[in-house]
Order: structure tokens, then C-alpha cells, then sequence
């Protein structure tokens, strides 16, 4: 290789790393550049005085005829020559385009067990599954055992130091470690696959290559298998490998080695970085939320908008953000109160009145009053001019969908379930349907109807919906409805849902273990602190604007992050 243009590889890449520190993912396409670049050999420069790789595969060679002499290994077949349409870039003169298979003594997948995980052991010998072998380390937190007599039956399987594991199915495909000098034995299973180098010197090389964007794009591109990905042995066995000496590999270890270690830095100083912003953000809001009075939340919003940028420049901050501006709502101090305003106390008469011309209508049935608030249950001191009360009392009835298993037709009604919902928008795709009489039997307070609130109350639970629509449709029993009168405070109450304090309170009267529910009877009697009717309007319209600004703020960053992604990219490709 030209030095210069060694030179000139080296320097770029060491521009890299201010640029990739800014990138969102630099410091990943950082480390995929440097093995790039060593497996093209243009990371350290070429030493005329190095014996080519062509003798050491001569050595590799040489090395293999002995163990099949000895009945150590088999013979392999012969493997088809490489051709220049499968040569993907040009080498140094002095390296070699070889398969895989030239180069090692084993290359075999593990195996199962008799009985599967009933022959698991709780100590014994390792046995090695995919979720072990992670990128430069066999982790054994959730490792699991089989006895001795498992593990002579198989031998075939079995690990020894230096080894390279590699996992060659599922979603950690590519994923690959090398076994350390001093590891005792192990077996894997049929996820993971054994390679073994007939020269242990060249594995950390081997190693890297797997790693490298070159190497996982042979694995990814070559998979095999229609219901779960997978690699074969024979298609690995094929893997072309560009071969270096054996003296300059040792050189691209040592420098691949410092050039990861100041990415680690890198990413250690990054991480020190971007968790301070969010202690220090989240300790700005807290400090908002517990102001005691006005002077205290000018203080702590003062310094918010002193240092705006630097702890808006990443996303974990907006949304910790949005969570406090409803919070603040929910606690009366997003907007200022007005003395002229009508009391909240006017505003549940109000609701308590439509709500006993529906039990006369024959609509509802009329509920039981529940217990007053007493002040040991609020969570936080209110303004003067509103008022504690149960959701209960916000709507004409709290209650849920049918219970029985609806009927299914093609076309019809649409019969909404939690995968409707969970996003907080009502998803009309693929969903179900049922009779239009099925849904002309539902009872009036089951059936939604636009200003109404649906609230998951089931697994993805505590997620809010306003229907804003007029159209027709039922829910399952997994959604709890909010059925609402001309005067209930939807709008502000859908905003309170999506509080921390409407989420905490739902998690603290969930039941079951596997998959939680809020049950109704907690819901209805969550605590509502309910603002003036004409306060609830300016709290809405001041939420949107600062959600508003929330969203500018994450465009901004997306487009900050783009820019540098952009910047790295074009350095990138000058190298």
C-alpha cells in the first residue's frame, strides 16, 4: 500500500472522532469504519519485509495435513476456487483472498441436549446459548448447566480456549466472541456455531473480520431458512477472507485495539454527558413542580430558559418536559388564575344536574355517591377556586365494554380492542366488526360517542382517548369508557390522564401479576383536581402551544442530528 495514502486514511480518521462524539450513532459507524479499513488493509501501512500471507497459508496448510495424519480432524471437501466476481474490493499484494474453511481445523454448530431443557443442570458443566455469545465477551449470568455425562455424550459440541462462537440464528445472528485462554469447558448449542482456527494467532483477526461491516454482511446476506433465519455450515465454510501476513495482523490488532479503546472513552464521556443534562433537567422541573410559591417557580423556570439549549438537545429532556407541563397543569400552575372566574364547585353542580336528568331519561342508572376526599388522600394543595373530586362525578357513567364474546362479521360496526388504542389514537385499521343489531343492544352508556374518553385499563393500560368523531363503534371490556354530559370537562380530563399523577395513581390500584388491569371501581374513584370551567380552557389551549413547541424542539434536534450524521457520513467516504 501507498504510505501516503496510509497517511492520509490515518489522519482523517482521527478528524473522525470530534465529529462522531456529535453524530447520534458516530461512534458506532466509527468502529465499523475501522474495521473496514483494517480488513482492506488501510488501517497500518504494508512492510515489504513481512513473509506474504501466502506462505502462512502454506504453513495453515501444512499445519491441517498433520491433524488429518493424526486422526485429529477429517479431511474436508475441496472447495470451489474463488473467482474475480466474488472478489468485492482489491487487496495489497501482499494478502491473500482465501475461504474460511483454508483456515481452520472445525467449523460445527452445537446441539441439544436429550431432553432438552429437562437435562438443564443447577451447576455443572456451561452450556452456551445464543443469548451467552455477545460481541467481544461470552457472558454467563443466564448460563446454563449439564452434567458430565451430557457433556461427554457431546463431545462434537464441546468449547475449548480460543475458539471463535458465533451465533448463526435468529436475532442475534452475527453476534460473535472469542473463547478466553483461560476458560474451562463448555458445550453450545445448535444456535451457536464453533469456529476453530489451525493457527490460534490469526482468531483475533478472524474475530474482527466477522465483526466487520464486510463480515456481517456476508452472514446477513446468506442466511438460509424460511421460518427463522440461519446460517449453514457449508455456506460458512464458503466465507471469502481477505488474508494478511501474519506480522501486519499483529499490527491492525494493536491499533484496532487503541483505536476501540478511544471509542470507549469516547462513548464513556458521552454517556457522563448526556446523563448530567438529564439530572440536571430533571432536577430543574422537580424544582418547578414543588415551588412553594410564585417567586420560587419564576427561579426555577429562569434557569430552564438560561441553559434552554444545552438541555434541549436531547429528546429524553422533551419528553421528561412534556410530562411536567401536564403535571403542572393538573396542579393549577401552568396558567394564572382569575379571580372573575365561575368556581369548579359551580361546574360539578352543574354536571350533577345533567346527570340526574339522564338517571330520569331512563339513560344511566343513578351510582353510588362516593366517600368525600378527605385532605390526608390529595396529593398536592390546589388554588382557592377549585375543587377535589372522584373521576366519577366528571361523567355520566365509568364503565366498560361488553363482557360476552361479540359476534363476527365481515363488515358492520367496528369492534374496537387495546390494539386500536395503544397508541393513543383510535386505529381503524384492521379491526374487527360486529352486527349492526349487536350493536343497536348495547346499552347506551357502553356505547362511545364523540366527547366521550376511552381509558385502557388492561395491559398497556392508563392510555387516554378523545373521540372526536361520530362515528359508530364498541370496544371490548379491556377499555373503560367515560361517558360524558354536555358539561364534563373532557378535554382538560384527557389531558390529566396522560399525567404522571393520573399513570401512578392507575398503577397503585392495578391488580394481577402477569398482565395488570385497572379495575373500575379504582378508576372511578381516582382524585380529579377540577379547575374553573373558563381556567380549563386556557390550561387546554396553553398545553397545545407548549406541545407545540415540543415537537419544534424534537425537529430541531432530529434536524441537529442529521446534519452531523450528514458531516460524518461525507467525511467518511473520503477515507
Amino acid at each position: 500500500m501507498d504510505l501516503n495514502k496510509h497517511t492520509n486514511a490515518t489522519t482523517l480518521l482521527e478528524k473522525h472522532f470530534d465529529i462522531a462524539f456529535a453524530a447520534p450513532d458516530g461512534i458506532k459507524k466509527l468502529r465499523e469504519l475501522i474495521l473496514s479499513l483494517a480488513m482492506q488493509g488501510k488501517l497500518v501501512p504494508q512492510d515489504p519485509s513481512d513473509q506474504p500471507a501466502s506462505e502462512l497459508l502454506k504453513e495453515i496448510e501444512a499445519e491441517k495435513e498433520r491433524l488429518i495424519k493424526e486422526g485429529k480432524i477429517k479431511k474436508s471437501q475441496p472447495l470451489p476456487e474463488i473467482k474475480p466476481d466474488e472478489i468485492p474490493y482489491d487487496l495489497p499484494n501482499s494478502w491473500e483472498w482465501v475461504r474460511i474453511e483454508q483456515l481452520v481445523s472445525k467449523i460445527g454448530s452445537g446441539s441439544t441436549p436429550r431432553g432438552g431443557k429437562d437435562a438443564y443442570e443447577i451447576e455443572g458443566i456451561p452450556f452456551l446459548r445464543s443469548q451467552n455469545i455477545w460481541n467481544n465477551e461470552i457472558r454467563l449470568d443466564d448460563v446454563a448447566f449439564i452434567s458430565e455425562e451430557t457433556h461427554r455424550k457431546m463431545i462434537a459440541t464441546k468449547v475449548i480456549s480460543m475458539d471463535i462462537l458465533l451465533n448463526i440464528t435468529g436475532a442475534s445472528l452475527g453476534r460473535c466472541a472469542i473463547v478466553p485462554d483461560d476458560f474451562a469447558e463448555a458445550n453450545v448449542s445448535q444456535h451457536v456455531t464453533i469456529i476453530r482456527c489451525v493457527n490460534p494467532e490469526i482468531r483475533r483477526f478472524i474475530h474482527c473480520l466477522l465483526l466487520s461491516p464486510y463480515g456481517q454482511s456476508m452472514i446477513w446476506s446468506r442466511q438460509v431458512g424460511m421460518s427463522r433465519e440461519g446460517l449453514s455450515k457449508k455456506v460458512l465454510e464458503q466465507f471469502q477472507i481477505p488474508l494478511p501476513p501474519l506480522a501486519e495482523q499483529r499490527r491492525l490488532i494493536a491499533k484496532i485495539d487503541e483505536l476501540m479503546a478511544r471509542c470507549d472513552e469516547l462513548e464513556r464521556l458521552r454517556s457522563d454527558r448526556d446523563r448530567k443534562q438529564i439530572t440536571v433537567h430533571n432536577s430543574a422541573l422537580n424544582r418547578l413542580i414543588i415551588a412553594k410559591d410564585q417567586s420560587d417557580f419564576n427561579t426555577a423556570w429562569q434557569f430552564i430558559t438560561q441553559h434552554f439549549s444545552e438541555l434541549y438537545s436531547v429528546k429524553e429532556n422533551v419528553t421528561e418536559l412534556r410530562k411536567a407541563i401536564l403535571q403542572l397543569a393538573v396542579m393549577g400552575k401552568l396558567v394564572p388564575q382569575d379571580p372573575n372566574d365561575q368556581p369548579a364547585s359551580e361546574l360539578l353542580k352543574e354536571i350533577e344536574k345533567e346527570k340526574e336528568r339522564l338517571v330520569k331519561e331512563g339513560k344511566i342508572k343513578k351510582s353510588q355517591p362516593l366517600p368525600k376526599i378527605k385532605l390526608d388522600e390529595v396529593p398536592y394543595n390546589l388554588p382557592t377556586s377549585w375543587e377535589w373530586t372522584n373521576l366519577q362525578d366528571l361523567f355520566a357513567v365509568v364503565t366498560d365494554g361488553d363482557h360476552q364474546a361479540p359476534p363476527k362479521v365481515d363488515d358492520g360496526i367496528p369492534f374496537l380492542v387495546i390494539g386500536n388504542l395503544n397508541t393513543g389514537k383510535v386505529t381503524w385499521e384492521n379491526c374487527r366488526f360486529v352486527p349492526h343489531d349487536y350493536y343497536e343492544s348495547i346499552d347506551w352508556g357502553r356505547k362511545p360517542s364523540k366527547n366521550d374518553i376511552l381509558y385502557t385499563v388492561t395491559g398497556s393500560y392508563g392510555i387516554p382517548i378523545f373521540i372526536d368523531s361520530n362515528r359508530k363503534f364498541c370496544v371490548q371490556r379491556h377499555v373503560a369508557i367515560l361517558k360524558s354530559v354536555e358539561s364534563s370537562p373532557t378535554e382538560y380530563i384527557t389531558h390529566l390522564l396522560k399525567s404522571k399523577y393520573a399513570f401512578n395513581y392507575a398503577t397503585s390500584v392495578a391488580t394481577g401479576i402477569a398482565q395488570k388491569t385497572v379495575p373500575l371501581s379504582g378508576l372511578r374513584r381516582m382524585p380529579i383536581a377540577v379547575p374553573p370551567m373558563n381556567e380549563q380552557h386556557r390550561i387546554v389551549a396553553k398545553i397545545d402551544q407548549l406541545m407545540a413547541l415540543c415537537d419544534n424542539i424534537e425537529k430541531q434536534i432530529d434536524t441537529a442530528n442529521s446534519k452531523q450524521t450528514n458531516l460524518l457520513n461525507a467525511v467518511m467516504t473520503k477515507v
